[in-house]
């Protein structure tokens, strides 16, 4: 057992660093995951020791994390703006969490079960028509090598359902355009494999075709007509480059969504489950763990048919 003799707040720290430690090794959680926590879970041990100094780990109850509770939701940040219902419940979720890896390693502390998350606010999709699809699809310059890039991203985004920080680190190597397939790991090391379009395969071959570089990554910042000799990491978009693509592309497009590279995301899973895919095979191709969060997408495509049963039922009668 660790030495608890410690003062609350180092002690704290220490343990987080810890459970920091083992989501990395033993639940291969992302790098974003791990700063996420990192930041909650380092508010919390912050606010703990600014409030009660002469708290330890095993004297926290349900009144200290009312507290807590009422300190996020009054929460302003130095731009002026509050915690979100979602972000508030994501604190709650990482501290929640903490406190059960703590039981699991003996130590007595309050019942993770008694931290209650607040309700989440419905999630509100954001997803493009296949008409609206088709005009961003089209806006791209192809008879320029960035317009054949931009629309070779454009295609696979839609195509594949992947998420942009997957799309980013695709290397030329993984692709095979004549099965049109490819393999991915996404979050929590989960190995998925992912299925192209006929047009994303003919776009992406273009795209490729006009590659003379020896670089590996998929998508790159285009060179001049001289390449640098440089490491090809060097020259690999990053996912800000690629939503800032994207956002160039929607609003050159004028759409009344402001679509994102998530959007197209959805606008993938949106597209099948309409199309009459089971929500198996769809939480299969997104790389959803849980099949939860795949449901998500069955309150969009469920009022589609509402609005369906509404204007087509019983018009005969």
């Amino acid at each position: 057992m660790l030495d608890k003799e410690k003062t609350a707040k180092s002690e704290i720290e220490r343990l987080i660093e810890e459970f920091l430690e083992d989501l990395e090794l033993a639940r291969n959680c992302s790098p974003l995951t791990l700063r996420n926590y990192r930041h909650y879970l380092g508010r919390f041990s912050y606010w703990l020791a600014k409030n009660f100094p002469k708290a330890k780990l095993t004297s926290i109850d349900l009144e200290i994390i009312k507290k807590y509770r009422l300190f996020l939701s009054r929460f302003i940040a130095p731009d002026g703006t509050p915690l979100s219902r979602s972000t508030q419940a994501y604190h709650l979720i990482a501290l929640r969490s903490f406190f059960k890896w703590l039981i699991k390693n003996d130590w007595r502390v309050l019942s993770p079960e008694k931290i209650d998350i607040p309700k989440m606010p419905e999630r509100s999709l954001k997803f493009l028509t296949t008409e609206q699809v088709s005009r961003l699809l089209a806006q791209p310059n192809v008879s320029e090598p960035r317009g054949l890039r931009d629309r070779a991203i454009l295609e696979t985004l839609f195509s594949t359902g992947l998420r942009v920080s997957e799309l980013v680190k695709l290397n030329k190597d993984q692709i095979d355009l004549k099965r049109r397939e490819f393999g991915v790991v996404g979050k929590g090391g989960r190995a998925r494999v992912v299925f192209l379009s006929p047009a994303a395969a003919k776009w992406l071959g273009k795209y490729l075709a006009i590659r003379t570089d020896p670089w590996r990554p998929l998508f790159i910042r285009l060179p001049g007509k001289n390449p640098p000799v440089v490491d090809g990491e060097k020259m690999r978009l990053t996912a800000r480059s690629v939503q800032r693509i994207v956002k160039k592309y929607v609003r050159k497009a004028k759409l009344p969504v402001d679509a994102t590279t998530h959007t197209l995301r959805h606008s993938f899973a949106t597209d099948l489950l309409m199309a009459g895919a089971d929500i198996r095979s769809v939480q299969e191709m997104l790389g959803h763990k849980n099949i939860a969060t795949t449901q998500i997408y069955t309150h969009v495509t469920n009022r589609q048919l509402r609005q369906i049963h509404e204007t087509f039922h019983g018009k005969g009668r």
